[in-house]
């Protein structure tokens, strides 16, 4: 498996081609690798060997009344508690948001849920979350918006530059 420094030059979807254009205005360097598409976190576990990272999970959410919505990011083995996240928000009951509203809100399709998706929230209607164990590594793996490719980008990156351009600012919980 191929490890490359640049973005792809076969032809690719626009959202994944957004997602490079973006990294390469804000000057972000990225590691990538293409593969089969990844439809969960453990089809990923060979990915992240490949990169030497831990890809992380990504998790579209919702409040009962699907009117917040929530990118919730956290390492790949963690496991999930709601009840844990729930509280840390103060969000009386959180469910998995309906796929359907991934197009609209993240311009995203199931199993690309990303952290760049972000991008495409100009009207900042998804919160996004991140567990205090990613911002801790050096660097965090995602997907360009598309599951058959994925990145390793420094953290610090995602951080200072990423996030300020993309106007969100990360709520960092313990879960």
């Amino acid at each position: 498996m191929e490890i490359y420094q640049t973005r792809p030059t076969d032809p690719r979807e626009p959202q994944e081609i957004r997602c490079y254009d973006l990294l390469e205005q804000l000057q972000i360097p990225f590691e990538r690798v293409d593969h089969q598409a990844t439809d969960s976190i453990e089809e990923c576990d060979w990915v992240s060997k490949v990169l030497g990272i831990e890809i992380c999970k990504n998790l579209f959410l919702c409040n009962r009344q699907k009117t917040e919505f929530y990118l919730v990011m956290m390492p790949g083995k963690k496991k999930f508690e709601t009840r844990v996240l729930s509280k840390a928000l103060e969000v009386a009951r959180l469910s998995f948001a309906p796929q359907e509203l991934l197009p609209e809100l993240l311009g995203l399709h199931p199993g690309s849920v990303s952290i760049l998706g972000l991008m495409n929230d100009k009207e900042n209607h998804v919160r996004l979350i991140m567990d205090r164990d990613v911002i801790t590594k050096a660097y965090i793996g995602c997907h360009p918006c598309k599951n058959t490719s994925s990145l390793k980008i420094a953290t610090a990156d995602v951080m200072k530059k990423l996030l300020p351009a993309i106007h969100h600012e990360p709520t960092i919980v313990d879960l």
